[in-house]
């Protein structure tokens, strides 16, 4: 379905390891790596800001954090302003999206597992899944080529936003045949824009459940900013190292409940061993991310929110904290996107934390609404649906809140 309907080997994520592969990766590495997208940090205080303004009037905060993560990858990909979730560019990307949790979900399509079903029409009993696929098909390619057409329109009449397509493309030479360096330049661009959209909505999701649900945790949170930024400031990178406990917040909420709890499958290329188990070649090897995060040896009461397990005894971040990458996967193919997720998704939960106590909801009856705290299911796994307040935490961070609000 991934590949052979939906048109996803342009996605170089999914592609087998050669030297394609290796071409791609490496031209995704040299402008997502930890150095390059610093020069994009702006991108993301703006748009952590325009998040935290608008969660003072918004009964759906979820709508928020996908407008926020859309807003900051296709703004940092291709020099997009995006204003709301009804923009064709965002309704694309999570169209595409639906497309990969739906062909990547095991048992979803028979054909996966029958594979002389590709021979049925879309018209005969079992054939539905090329109808679905058909329409997915045409997303999957509008996602990698028009953004990129679109740019290309805005470079010849000189209106281009800065941006990493933007740079790739300025790189070519003139009069020159282009075509493979382009086609290399609309994947990875293609594989940034869906990427880095609906996980950061993940994490977001689960961290404002683990606020509402850990009001302890938000105190010591609230009473480190207000120490080092001030109640009366925003915050910005520049307090990061000075921030240590936000950071472990970080990490505690990709540790505590990971967007991905099985990770990406793997195939094995060659028959291969471990611990006395042989895995034959092609064999799919799942890494479970959940297990791994909820080892009791080594993160003991796994289920309990505690992001001071990241800290050492005087309250700086542990050198143990590179174990929470996991959930980026490992080896070769361990999300490259991993630096910008970790900047973007930061930037977003210090502004929150500085601006807001996140509370229960209390019902016309004045009884508090709980939490399910329960989650769907998918390659990419979301809280499912919950309310809360986000009420300011003070007059002077009001101002500030509507101070973001006039700037947008």
């Amino acid at each position: 379905m991934l590949h052979d309907f939906l048109g996803w080997g342009k996605a170089f994520a999914f592609l087998g390891y050669n030297d394609d592969w290796r071409e791609h990766r490496r031209l995704f590495h040299q402008q997502f790596q930890g150095q390059a997208i610093q020069e994009y940090q702006h991108k993301m205080v703006k748009e952590a800001r325009k998040l935290t303004a608008g969660l003072l009037t918004t009964d759906e905060f979820t709508k928020n954090l996908r407008l926020m993560s859309a807003a900051t990858i296709l703004g940092v990909t291709y020099g997009m302003d995006i204003r709301d979730n009804s923009d064709p560019y965002v309704v694309l990307a999570k169209k595409a999206m639906h497309s990969i949790v739906r062909a990547t979900t095991p048992g979803s399509y028979m054909v996966e597992y029958v594979p002389f079903m590709r021979y049925i029409p879309s018209w005969a009993p079992g054939g539905k899944f090329k109808l679905e696929a058909a329409e997915w098909r045409e997303a999957v390619s509008a996602l990698f080529t028009k953004p990129l057409e679109h740019i290309k329109k805005e470079m010849v009449q000189g209106t281009a936003a800065p941006s990493i397509a933007v740079s790739l493309l300025a790189s070519l030479e003139e009069n020159s045949e282009n075509s493979e360096s382009e086609r290399l330049i609309r994947n990875v661009t293609g594989m940034a824009y869906i990427g880095g959209s609906d996980t950061t909505v993940s994490v977001l999701g689960t961290f404002v459940l683990a606020m509402v649900l850990n009001p302890s945790v938000q105190a010591a949170a609230h009473e480190q900013i207000d120490r080092v930024v001030g109640n009366d400031s925003l915050p910005d990178y520049t307090y990061r190292e000075l921030l240590p406990y936000v950071t472990a917040i970080l990490h505690e909420t990709l540790r505590w409940r990971p967007a991905g709890p099985l990770g990406i499958p793997h195939q094995v290329s060659a028959d291969d061993e471990y611990n006395g188990f042989h895995i034959p070649a092609g064999a799919v090897v799942v890494g479970n991310v959940w297990a791994i995060f909820h080892d009791p040896v080594r993160f003991p009461n796994p289920d309990t929110f505690d992001p001071t397990r990241w800290l050492t005894s005087d309250g700086q971040l542990s050198e143990d904290v590179s174990d929470v990458m996991a959930t980026f996967g490992s080896g070769r193919r361990i999300c490259p996107g991993r630096h910008f997720a970790m900047e973007s998704i930061w930037i977003a939960m210090v502004h929150i934390l500085a601006m807001y106590d996140i509370e229960k909801l209390v019902d016309d009856t004045g009884k508090v609404v709980e939490p399910s705290g329960e989650y769907t299911s998918g390659l990419v796994v979301y809280p499912v649906p919950f309310k809360v307040i986000f009420k300011p935490r003070s007059a002077a961070a009001l101002s500030l809140i509507q101070s973001m609000a006039l700037d947008d």
